[in-house]
């Protein structure tokens, strides 16, 4: 079994303006597949990936509603585990959060470089604490986005500050815990309570970088993703392929982990 869990998808009329935007911002990265629903069960069967979660993510407050009734309206769809966002400047991110455990959604998405803020912020806690106190999975994009300038808004030192306050509650910490920030990923971060996804490997991650935080970090810990549309999973499970891992390591990354923090 295969669980992607790093992925995103649009409604129809979005994806269309959303990925040739994305792609120019992004230097020019080629998506895989069309973004939406239908596209991305076809890449998923057609791939070998049984499930995925999808990540929405708010970009402004009045935006956070429309894209959370989106990711409910696939609760439902046997392929998809859709999460959910909330924006730090909407005055109703708290009871969104509980609208979206009321639906049944286990997670949500902070981006902190889409949505202005440093991940350490006074102000972040009480979403935090709240995230907490409901339980949700919580995805950060963590390190440089190649669409956003300085400064990065989630360095692995800034992340480190605020995981106390999770109160043991998943994070992940999405492309290896800090995109092109590998060796403050392994001074910060290594070893502490959160999980790393591998989304955006594919010749972009030194394979030796990735054997070291697996080893050092563990197998138990670590979340394969793609970042589709703009990877796809054929090129990210050759990375993962390529490192060596013995069958439990491999069977951990690709869907056990994953099936404890989703499922259990």
């Amino acid at each position: 079994m295969v669980i992607d869990f790093h992925t995103h998808i649009f409604p129809d009329k979005i994806a269309q303006a959303a990925l040739p935007k994305l792609s120019k911002a992004s230097g020019g990265v080629e998506p895989c597949g069309l973004a939406t629903v239908s596209s991305m069960t076809d890449v998923m069967k057609n791939s070998g990936v049984d499930k995925a979660v999808f990540l929405s993510i708010a970009t402004n407050p009045k935006q956070q509603k429309n894209v959370n009734d989106f990711a409910i309206a696939q609760l439902d769809n046997p392929y998809l585990i859709p999460f959910g966002s909330v924006h730090p400047d909407s005055e109703e991110a708290l009871e969104e959060l509980e609208r979206l455990k009321a639906a049944g959604i286990k997670g949500v998405k902070l981006h902190p470089d889409y949505q202005g803020f440093f991940v350490d912020e006074d102000r972040m806690l009480p979403i935090y604490e709240k995230i907490a106190k409901l339980g949700f999975i919580t995805v950060f994009h963590a390190g440089v986005d190649i669409g956003f300038p300085e400064p990065v808004h989630c360095t692995p030192e800034r992340l480190a500050r605020v995981l106390c306050a999770f109160d043991g509650v998943p994070v992940v910490a999405a492309h290896w815990g800090g995109y092109l920030m590998y060796d403050d990923v392994l001074k910060h971060l290594c070893g502490k309570n959160l999980y790393f996804d591998t989304s955006f490997s594919y010749s972009k991650v030194p394979p030796d970088y990735a054997k070291t935080l697996i080893n050092e970090h563990s197998s138990e810990k670590i979340l394969f993703g793609t970042d589709m549309p703009w990877s796809s999973p054929e090129n990210e499970l050759k990375f993962i392929n390529s490192l060596d891992l013995d069958d439990g390591q491999l069977n951990a990354i690709l869907s056990g982990n994953a099936q404890k923090l989703l499922f259990d």
